[in-house]
Order: structure tokens, then sequence, then C-alpha cells
């Protein structure tokens, strides 16, 4: 991925993260539940961690018990993190990477709003984390790993943090099929964790390499046309992306920001990653690709 495109990306969600996005608006709820997030779990963190960018629920599938030292890769306004810190309690860490500013300060910010003690947050590429060798019990990631360009050193980031016989158990997209070209050439499905997912099979072989074992993938089965329940809220606001026909290139980067102020003072919320997600899977069944995927490794004890 070019720097460029990698900036396009930094960009969509630091728009996100800076927009009105939170539990409280109808369609973000909808999506987390679509995922497998309970109301009781949707209500015991700030409203402002959920921005309805998760396709699964990880803290549901980690096994994670008190005490431990949780890691989650691409940790956005920090809902994981906060779910996660609960379970660790007292004695345990719940820590947070992400690449976009934006993102960790709103982390930040509802961790203060919410008074947790035992969490934190760093702002860092998930291939390139900065914490020590063999310091984390778990490693958790929601929708994020299939926006790395390298895969293969996001694994083996992964095995280096982990203590021997650590886990990780994440929530992602993978293929199960082609993705339709009007998908894989669009940069909103590329930030919506489409268009760089790669097959079920590569994603087995690629934490296999990276020195894991029994390692699994199962299909959720959930519905990936959820994420076209944000659409509308009133408080998405994210920058518009370059027409392919227009620009010319395979994935247009960000051409303009929705969020900019008009003459009349009102904020252009008409194109935002959402809307532009829910009319490409207007279009196209989406599930016949791609699917929500449950994520389980186990490093080796030796």
């Amino acid at each position: 991925m070019s720097e460029e495109l990698l900036e396009s990306v930094r960009s969509k969600y630091g728009a996100v993260a800076e927009s009105g996005l939170s539990n409280e608006h109808a369609g973000v709820k909808a999506v987390a539940e679509a995922f497998g997030y309970t109301e009781a779990e949707l209500t015991s963190i700030p409203a402002g961690a959920n921005m309805g960018l998760s396709c699964g629920n990880p803290t549901a599938i980690a096994s994670i018990r008190p005490g431990e030292v949780i890691v989650d890769l691409g940790s956005g306004g920090g809902l994981d993190v906060f779910l996660a810190s609960k379970l660790v309690g007292p004695e345990g860490r719940a820590i947070g990477i992400d690449m976009t500013p934006a993102m960790i300060e709103r982390a930040q910010a509802n961790a203060l709003a919410g008074g947790y003690k035992n969490v934190e947050f760093h702002l860092a590429a998930i291939d390139h984390v900065p914490l020590a060798d063999a310091s984390v019990d778990c490693v958790i990631s929601n929708c994020v790993i299939n926006l790395a360009p390298d895969k293969p050193k996001v694994f083996r980031e992964i095995a280096r943090i982990l203590k021997p016989g650590g886990r990780l158990a994440a929530s992602d997209i993978a293929l199960k099929g082609e993705l339709p070209a009007a998908i894989a050439e669009s940069m909103a499905a590329y930030v919506g964790c489409i268009a760089g997912a790669i097959s079920i099979e590569a994603y087995r072989e690629g934490l296999l390499a990276a020195g894991f074992e029994h390692v699994e993938i199962v299909d959720s089965g959930a519905d990936l046309n959820a994420y076209a329940k944000v659409e509308n809220q009133s408080g998405c606001c994210s920058p518009a992306m370059g027409n392919v026909a227009d620009s010319g290139q395979a994935l247009p980067v960000v051409s303009a920001s929705c969020c900019s102020v008009e003459a009349n003072g009102e904020t252009n919320a008409s194109a935002n990653l959402h809307e532009e997600l829910a009319a490409l899977f207007s279009q196209y069944d989406i599930n016949a690709a791609a699917a929500s995927v449950k994520v389980y490794a186990v490093k080796p004890r030796a």
C-alpha cells in the first residue's frame, strides 16, 4: 500500500473519530448488536467508544481472565479495550493500539470520562507495536488486520509480543470467493475492511507461517449488510472519496471532506464512509464473497 493510500485510510478513520457517531445513534448500536455485542455490554461503556466499525465481538471469544494483559490491535474509540478492562480487573491491563491520532484522543477521552484505571492507549501501527517481547497474554482485534498492507508482518508482531502459550482471538473479514471489481477497487470498501481482506486459507497459512498452532478461522455467519444500518446517521461525517472514473486510480484517495462548513453554516454529511458502503452493498451481495470470521491461534509454549 502506498503512503498516500495509507494516509487516506488514516484520514478516513480520523474523520469518523471526530464525528458525533456513538452508541446513542440507533444505526450505530444496530451494527454492534448485529455483530455480537449485547445490550448490557454496549451500555456498560462510554457511548462514544462505539462508532459502528465492528465486524464481531472479540472479547466474547477470547476467554479473558482476571489479571491478564490484553492488547487490542486497532482499538478505535476503545470499545473492546473497555470491555476487556472489566474482565481483567484491577490487577490486569487492557492496552489499545491505533495508528490514527484522533482515535487515540477519542479513546483517551472516553477512558477519562468512564474513570478507567487499568487501560492505556498507544499511537502506533499494528505491525510495529511498542510493547516488549512475550509481555501479553492475549491479543484481540476487531476488523483491523485486514487493513494492514503487510499481514505476515502483523502476524509475526503478534507472535512476538505474546507470551508462550498466549493466544490471538480476533474478529475480522476474510474472503471465501472473488470480490466484484467495483468493490475490490473501491477505497470505501478498503477502509470498510472488505477490499483489503485476504482469503480464509491465506489467513490460516499466514498465522501458521508466523509460528502459531491450533489455528482456527470460523465463519460467524453474520450479515455484512449490517453496515448499511448506519446510513443517514446525522453524526457521521467522514472525508468524501474521489471517484474511480475521475481519478483513474485503482483505489482513489481522499479528495475532500464532507465535514467542511458550507455557507449556511451547516455541515455536509452527505458523503461518508457508511453511506458509501451502503451504496456498494445495495448493488452486490457482499456475503457471497466475504465473511465475518472468528480467528483463533495459540503461540507454542516451547
